[in-house]
């Protein structure tokens, strides 16, 4: 897929198609992009590299627009392997190209690499730039977003902004599909944990006149830049995104599930709030952990499992402590046949995360759906739309 960011500026990246779990664990059913840029002038500069599974067609959208010129700079905004495997290939491809990172960047290249970079390093900080002609970039760290050596660039004549994974999305640029969606999962599960350090970055970003965002993944945002800042904004600030509820069950042998699917019948009757439900066994657990953060209230539903709360339950739960969940209300049903702990369990994690109001009842059911279970059903709805 062609993709014009503009004369100077030139897309060399790669969709991936082939892939099945990104970071394996991450279901994309649409494949990823690895985004890798050229800047084009006096000095050139390569703004990344990109996943070792893609590297011949790299290197062939790279020599391309190089058109037998030689690059002068390679600009390393992040380590991670997708982004960052032919760093050495590339500069033994080409000897008198510079690799311009940060402190971090050269500690911790030799983790990646055993070839020698002494000599060949720019080493920037924050506010630093480096002048390639008409084109001057200026760099910015962004430590723990999501690796501590992060660090973004902005190119001033042009106005564009290399985000590094900030602003990425899941699917090959070639997907026609809704941003939101896949940039929401995307970020919540793979940046989720550190909104503190990606509202400082944002901050960085607001002092900047940006036209384009470039970031290493997903599409080149050219128009509406507001709308995509507005909703990091609202996601690194641990804030709903969705005023409603999600019921996120696990069910054994379905008397949790009759239960969770009641609730989300009482729910639909008491209020037009937008209300989701997702068989935790059954669903996309990125998906799942998501959703959690986009809706303002959540029922978890599940039986007891090994005197503990039923695995797919316990991983989700872990997946949200780690990802620091936080600022919503919540609501528990347990199920239990005769000693009943996942409500005790489930309770255990949200106690140990930020600002969680747990509302009053917990509904505990005895195997199955009894008449009193309804009641106590519509109280829980009462009181998690309160």
């Amino acid at each position: 897929m062609e993709v014009k960011i503009s004369d100077s500026i030139k897309y060399i990246g790669v969709d991936d198609k082939d892939i099945d779990l990104f970071e394996s664990q991450y279901i994309v059913e649409n494949g990823i992009a690895y985004n890798s840029y050229l800047i084009l002038d006096e000095k050139i500069a390569v703004m990344d590299t990109v996943d070792k599974r893609k590297t011949d067609e790299w290197y062939k959208n790279l020599e391309t627009v190089l058109d037998g010129k030689t690059p002068d700079y390679l600009v390393i905004s992040h380590l991670e392997p997708d982004h960052a495997s032919n760093i050495k290939t590339l500069a033994e491809k080409y000897p008198q190209m510079k690799l311009v990172g940060n402190v971090k960047t050269f500690n911790m290249l030799p983790q990646f690499f055993d070839f020698d970079p002494e000599g060949r390093t720019v080493t920037v900080k924050e506010g630093d730039t480096l002048d390639l002609g008409s084109h001057k970039l200026t760099f910015f760290m962004a430590p723990m977003v999501h690796w501590p050596e992060v660090m973004v660039s902005y190119e001033s004549t042009e106005k564009v902004l290399f985000s590094a994974d900030g602003f990425g999305k899941f699917g090959a640029l070639d997907t026609d599909e809704d941003w939101a969606c896949e940039a929401r999962r995307y970020y919540f599960n793979i940046c989720g944990k550190y909104g503190v350090q990606v509202q400082n970055l944002l901050k960085k970003a607001s002092t900047l006149d940006i036209k384009t965002i470039c970031p290493l993944h997903g599409p080149i945002l050219t128009e509406n830049l507001e709308y995509y800042i507005n909703l990091y904004d609202t996601w690194s600030k641990y804030e709903p995104e969705t005023d409603g509820v999600f019921i996120a069950y696990a069910s054994i042998h379905g008397n949790t599930k009759a239960a969770a699917l009641k609730l989300y019948d009482i729910l639909k009757s008491k209020t037009d709030k937008k209300i989701s439900i997702a068989d935790l066994s059954r669903s996309d657990l990125a998906e799942d952990v998501e959703d959690a953060f986009r809706y303002s209230r959540m029922i978890v539903a599940a039986p007891t499992y090994d005197g503990g709360v039923f695995p797919i339950m316990n991983d989700f739960l872990h997946h949200l402590e780690i990802k620091t969940y936080r600022n919503r209300k919540v609501g528990i049903i347990e199920n239990g046949s005769w000693a009943p702990m996942a409500g005790k369990v489930m309770t255990s994690y949200f106690e140990k995360m930020k600002n969680i109001e747990i509302v009053p009842t917990t509904v505990s059911i005895r195997s199955s759906m009894k008449e009193d279970t309804t009641a106590l059903l519509e109280q829980l709805a009462d009181e998690i739309l309160a």
